[in-house]
């Protein structure tokens, strides 16, 4: 009820004096005296109070549930008591000091009431929460704008009816206008959304595609229980490979000759795609099938070959890891368009080379170890990396490590660039987007 002074009040009536005295006035005479005392009002102030009749016990509960719920609630602003408060000289003297006097009646100038929110507060709120999420959505767009990462996705309505996307062979001939090749790996190309657009259009050089033979097919994915019918080496990777390069070499003109193949990539038509075959089920019977189905790409002759002592670039370089047989790769004569994945470990006084292999790969977690938490590789660690990648490049190999960290990323980033610095052949990825298209070289870049 406020204050804890205690003033003087007038009671009218034989059951209001009762009623009062009840909760906590006190009476210093019999009841119809003037002598009631009511905590909460000023000792100066002269108070009335007005009351109906009624028996007294009614009246007792009805005051006790008139006060309790104005206690329990400030919605209600007056009750079956009602107080008329009579300022004096004193009250006015006091609110004029404080600068709360009005001339009007009403409470003391001490009690002061919870700030209700109003349908306007809230709705101020709200707008000014969205416009700064708007503002924030806006320096987030020009952002992505300056470090220079498309506005849009390509692949957004990948595979719906009519676009043209339902066999997964869909590709315009201007996709490729704008992309710079990267010298970086898609690793497990077959996780993404769109399996070897999505590494094209972030502009990597090298996809994988990990392959099962089953029922007199070759099924893609990186375990059994992944496997389906309708994801197949062909439908992934051979035949969209044929479809772009189709696109990308038109028939000539009669009299016009062939001066050359294009590759995948406008900006770099010279420019050849690895295509890395990782065989999962028995490699001696497996491998044969691939040879098969790789058919399309070698009788118009965009698959990279060796003979008579030379390598000859083509837009496509396939390459056997996993269970590859490497007495099937070296056996195929006179013309060898397929080659090894060599043990990147393993290369001192081997017979990998540019003629029978092409990657040169090893996991790093294996061949070098844990860099996490130090930040960088240690002195051991860094002579192991330099040694590893001198042997490939001695041997006319590109290095490649797979298992590098993911996370921190800081940690990941940092590695990157001691790889790049240190002459790697190509750069293992899993995050496309963060390879390609950001400068992850740049300090808090992430």
């Amino acid at each position: 009820m406020g204050s804890a002074t205690v003033g003087q009040v007038e009671v009218r009536d034989l059951d209001a004096a009762a009623a009062v005295t009840q909760f906590g006035a006190t009476t210093s005479a019999s009841p119809g005296s003037s002598g009631v005392f009511v905590p909460g009002v000023s000792s100066t102030s002269t108070v009335q109070l007005e009351y109906h009749s009624m028996p007294r016990p009614a009246a007792l509960f009805s005051r006790l549930h008139s006060i309790m719920a104005s206690w329990g609630s400030e919605k209600k602003s007056k009750s079956t008591t009602k107080v008329e408060y009579m300022p004096v000289a004193q009250d006015e003297e006091e609110g004029r000091a404080d600068g709360t006097s009005d001339g009007s009646t009403g409470p003391p100038p001490h009690h002061k009431r919870r700030r209700k929110w109003s349908r306007p507060s809230c709705m101020f709120g709200v707008a000014s929460l969205s416009v700064a999420l708007l503002v924030a959505d806006i320096g987030d767009k020009i952002a992505r704008n300056l470090v220079g990462m498309r506005r849009s996705d390509p692949f957004e309505n990948w595979g719906k009816p009519g676009t043209g996307t339902e066999d997964l062979a869909w590709y315009p001939t201007d996709f490729l206008r704008d992309v710079m090749p990267v010298p970086c790996h898609s690793h497990n190309d077959y996780w993404r959304k769109v399996p070897l657009f999505s590494a094209l259009y972030a502009g990597c050089t090298g996809v994988e595609a990990d392959v099962w033979l089953r029922n007199g097919d070759l099924l893609v994915g990186h375990e059994r229980s992944s496997l389906q019918p309708n994801r197949t080496f062909e439908t992934l990777y051979v035949n969209p490979l044929v479809d772009i390069l189709t696109r990308k070499n038109p028939e000539p003109e009669p009299s016009a000759p062939v001066t050359r193949v294009n590759g995948v990539f406008d900006t770099d038509p010279e420019q050849t795609l690895v295509l890395l075959v990782d065989l999962k089920t028995d490699g001696p019977t497996t491998w044969p099938w691939v040879m098969k189905q790789l058919e399309p790409l070698r009788d118009r002759g965009w698959l990279s070959y060796y003979e008579d002592g030379q390598f000859h670039q083509r837009p496509i370089t396939v390459v056997g890891t996993g269970n590859t047989p490497f007495d099937q790769i070296v056996s195929r004569q006179p013309r060898r368009d397929a080659f090894f994945d060599a043990p990147l470990d393993k290369l001192e006084n081997s017979p990998y080379n540019w003629t029978n292999s092409y990657y040169a790969s090893v996991s790093f977690w294996k061949a070098v170890g844990a860099v996490w938490w130090r930040g960088r590789p240690g002195e051991t660690q860094l002579a192991t990396i330099r040694a590893h990648l001198r042997e490939a490049r001695e041997r006319g190999l590109v290095s490649r490590y797979w298992a590098l960290p993911a996370w921190p990323i800081h940690i990941r980033n940092r590695l990157w660039q001691l790889l790049v610095e240190e002459g790697i052949g190509m750069l293992n990825v899993d995050d496309l987007e963060a390879a390609t298209t950001q400068d992850w070289t740049k300090p808090g870049a992430f």
